[in-house]
């Protein structure tokens, strides 16, 4: 079976690792891939959002399935692509893939079908936008309507913060036509919990619970992040909100798309925030997270490619989905300066003995070496029966891995541990 992975990442690349371990997936394309994916997959240089590249290359090689990884792709159409020459997809088509690629879309499809979300306003004016902040709730949290790699999001702790966010984000244009429109959002409080979930439409089934740290520093400060690790299960997630959450939140979005008109199949994304009066959906992603996916399946006990298919095929009823009991602890090392300015080309030093527990995520090779190619660099992911032991574990793993002005946090599962009376 020839399988085709859209993306460059280290979600993509544990995403390939887990393929593999089905004896069906005899060759796997990543596209573009990087210098560590090159150990698991054949890497070819087209763009994940050259659509026209990846749809020409597909047909030649005669691909049997595709998995399309990342949000730029998706919202573009690129399952529709894909679909079109007879090329079946895990990932939702661009009209589902809406609800991340506008969060004006995902807001209003929350308001119309009761799903429990923070109060909000809509501006596609700064004018307008500026005169609401001179007297709105503070704090209060600022969104770029489309996608802005993870970073559209700023929580203004003070009336100059959310003015001068409007004035980036709109008039700035700091991240281009996303920021045309903003969300402006009441601040909620509470614990952060992401769910990723199977869902053909017509069942929902998530996967394990985690938590990410989205902030550069210890301590979550610094800036923010496309993320600095994660650990799972995240404690914060009980079988009580799990099941309020399923009644809630998971089950009502699934049929709100079907009502739409815009049936979502593949990976949907739940960023929730556990308040005082229950959960309550932050974000949706139209796609696994980056690094959520790092320590996700690392605890996924069935087969991924067999659980993939079932979504395609509208038959996830029928797929075996099942997780450990047991904890996993992914620490992203970047380079220092990151999400700035930071340099790169430093060697990679990966032991032998640990290379399957590392997903690379910012790398090239050149000359038979592997060199620092980004911001995030890789993840370093250990799984074992307590979080105390993964998180350990984790961080002498990031103490075998170098490379030149690598740096990481030191605190990543400190807040689930403490969670956990384990701190």
């Amino acid at each position: 079976m020839k399988i085709l992975v859209v993306g460059g990442g280290g979600r993509e690349h544990a995403i390939i690792k887990k393929l593999r371990e089905n004896p069906l997936a005899e060759t796997i394309y990543a596209l573009p891939g990087n210098g560590g994916i090159a150990r698991d997959a054949v890497c070819v240089p087209i763009k994940a959002t050259d659509l026209d590249g990846i749809c020409a290359f597909a047909a030649d090689k005669g691909i049997d399935y595709a998995v399309v990884a990342p949000d730029d792709p998706l919202v573009l159409g690129c399952v529709d692509r894909l679909n079109a020459i007879g090329i079946p997809c895990f990932g939702p088509e661009a009209k589902a893939a809406i609800i991340e690629g506008s969060k004006v879309f995902s807001k209003e499809l929350m308001k119309k079908y009761g799903i429990p979300t923070a109060r909000y306003e809509v501006f596609d004016s700064a004018e307008k936008a500026l005169e609401y902040a001179k007297d709105c709730p503070i704090p209060i949290v600022v969104k770029a309507d489309g996608l802005a790699l993870g970073k559209g999001v700023i929580i203004a702790q003070t009336r100059e913060e959310a003015l001068s966010a409007i004035r980036e984000i709109m008039q700035d244009k700091k991240f281009g036509k996303s920021g045309d429109r903003i969300v402006m959002e009441e601040f909620l409080e509470g614990p952060e919990v992401s769910v990723l979930s199977f869902t053909d439409g017509k069942r929902v089934v998530p996967m394990v619970s985690s938590m990410d740290h989205k902030r550069a520093l210890d301590g979550d400060k610094g800036l923010n992040t496309g993320g600095m690790g994660t650990v799972a299960p995240n404690p914060y997630y009980t079988e009580e909100v799990a099941e309020r959450c399923m009644r809630e939140i998971f089950i009502p979005t699934m049929n709100a798309m079907n009502a739409e008109g815009r049936t979502f199949k593949g990976c949907l994304y739940f960023g929730l925030m556990i308040c005082k009066d229950g959960p309550k959906v932050i974000e949706y992603n139209c796609r696994f997270g980056d690094p959520e996916t790092q320590v996700v399946l690392p605890l996924l006990e069935s087969d991924l490619l067999d659980i993939m298919t079932a979504v395609t095929e509208e038959r996830l009823s029928e797929a075996d989905v099942r997780f450990s009991r047991g904890h996993a602890c992914c620490v992203v090392m970047a380079s220092e300066g990151y999400p700035v300015k930071y340099e790169k080309g430093f060697e990679i030093h990966i032991p032998e003995e640990d290379v399957d527990k590392v997903y690379v995520a910012g790398a090239r090779l050149e000359d038979g070496k592997l060199l620092s190619d980004g911001g995030r660099v890789l993840g370093c992911t250990e799984t074992a029966a307590s979080l105390r032991e993964a998180v350990d574990k984790a961080y002498a793993l990031a103490g075998r891995v170098s490379f030149g002005n690598a740096f990481y946090r030191r605190d990543i599962g400190k807040k689930a541990l403490t969670a956990y009376g384990e701190e």
